[in-house]
């Protein structure tokens, strides 16, 4: 029990990629993977993040051996490795931002019924709120406030998902057939799935610097063994949650013939209303708000990350830059963030679909780099041998970069 008292108190990194990993991945991906696919789709979620795994867990063991970001271990291994982290960052500044905000306020608007107000204006409501959270509460209340969510989250999926199973699946229609998996447009949509599943792979950056922050706040420093102990329960969780969304598109909407919308906004709404309609009207606010919560956790961890990603590159980039050493460089990161990302939704909002696509692209070619980069500082001198993965973490790490590589070059073959 003490045991369980103290990884609990530990929370941290492990909740913060939580937060961040379940969203459109989640909410978009798995539910519809369930909505077209049936219960089959839960081979590829739960192969992506078994295989993914590893790339993950070395953003944590590099940050708990070494006290050092994983962006140090880039830089460790050479300059020029540094700047291919750095232009994948560049690509998530100006398309990941304003892509999770567009959902997220296009679902607070379904929320709350608003029609009076453009999505553009709630988005910069959204950012202003989220902006001042950050800058006012830095880590320790963005985690103890994502505790809240997150909690909110996962008891709004538990009990919907217990009445959705309850309920049954729901009738079929006459004339449905399953789409095929294996044909272009299946492929398309698992390389989608297992692309984004849990999250694009240089997450494990944030992850690391993530680490260093929750380690500033605790009275000692944690072991890697508790480190580890701590990530794990929030990537299960993570894996847990991909699993619920699955099988409520597969209870609810599989067999329907429902044409669902590729517009991630548009998609939402459509799954808070079928939900309801097939579940019962009382339950319409509470799918709403586990959408909403899935979201906003999801923006919020993201703007995060990324503003401390960014700062942290930028010194390890420029050590002589003093502005980049000013303890106010943070605040002004996070507000530049949300400008930037709001003038972005402002010029690209009816393109945004080819803004993500670049940032789909980029994270999907880099990706294997990114996971032998990851691979390669936790087996460097930094870390002392009784501290490096084991044989058996290794293999799986080997398996999960042919995986990705193979993604990568077919995502290429069918784009190109």
């Amino acid at each position: 029990m003490s045991k369980l008292k103290t990884l609990l108190k530990n929370l941290g990194p492990g909740l913060l990629f939580a937060c961040m990993a379940i969203g459109t991945s989640h909410l978009v991906l798995s539910t519809k993977a369930g909505a077209q696919y049936g219960w089959v789709m839960i081979i590829p979620i739960l192969l992506a993040n078994i295989l993914k795994y590893p790339f993950f867990e070395f953003g944590i063991r590099y940050t708990a051996v070494t006290e050092k970001s994983l962006i140090q271990g880039y830089l460790n291994l050479g300059k020029k490795y540094l700047w291919i982290y750095a232009m994948v960052t560049i690509v998530s500044i100006f398309t990941l931002l304003a892509a999770l905000y567009v959902v997220t306020a296009g679902l607070l608007m379904n929320l709350f019924q608003i029609s009076s107000i453009g999505l553009s204006t709630v988005a910069l409501g959204v950012f202003v709120f989220i902006s001042s959270v950050l800058i006012i509460g830095r880590y320790k209340f963005l985690e103890n406030s994502l505790k809240a969510v997150i909690s909110i989250l996962f008891v709004s999926l538990i009990i919907t998902t217990v009445v959705v199973l309850q309920k049954g699946q729901v009738p079929g229609a006459d004339s449905f057939q399953r789409p095929e998996i294996f044909n272009e447009v299946g492929v398309l949509f698992l390389i989608g799935l297992m692309g984004w599943m849990p999250t694009a792979v240089e997450a494990s950056g944030w992850v690391s610097l993530w680490s260093i922050e929750n380690t500033k706040t605790m009275k000692e420093k944690p072991t890697l063994k508790l480190a580890l102990q701590e990530f794990n329960l929030g990537y299960f969780l993570t894996a847990l949650l991909a699993v619920l969304f699955l099988i409520i598109g597969w209870m609810t909407l599989y067999g329907t013939g429902t044409e669902l919308s590729g517009n991630a906004v548009v998609f939402a709404d459509q799954v808070v209303n079928l939900f309801t309609v097939n579940i019962g009207k009382w339950a319409y606010i509470l799918i709403a708000v586990a959408a909403f919560a899935t979201m906003f956790s999801t923006c919020m961890t993201a703007h995060d990350a990324v503003s401390r990603v960014s700062i942290d590159v930028l010194k390890k980039l420029f050590p002589q830059k003093i502005a980049f050493q000013n303890k106010n460089f943070f605040a002004i990161v996070v507000i530049l963030m949300a400008v930037l990302n709001w003038f972005v939704i402002l010029q690209f909002s009816a393109n945004m679909g080819t803004l993500v696509a670049l940032a789909t692209f980029v994270s999907f070619v880099m990706a294997p780099l990114i996971g032998w980069m990851n691979l390669k500082t936790v087996l460097g001198n930094d870390i002392p041998e009784e501290h490096r993965p084991k044989i058996g973490l290794r293999i799986l790490t080997y398996l999960g970069i042919v995986f990705l590589s193979l993604f990568a070059l077919y995502y290429c073959w069918i784009i190109f």
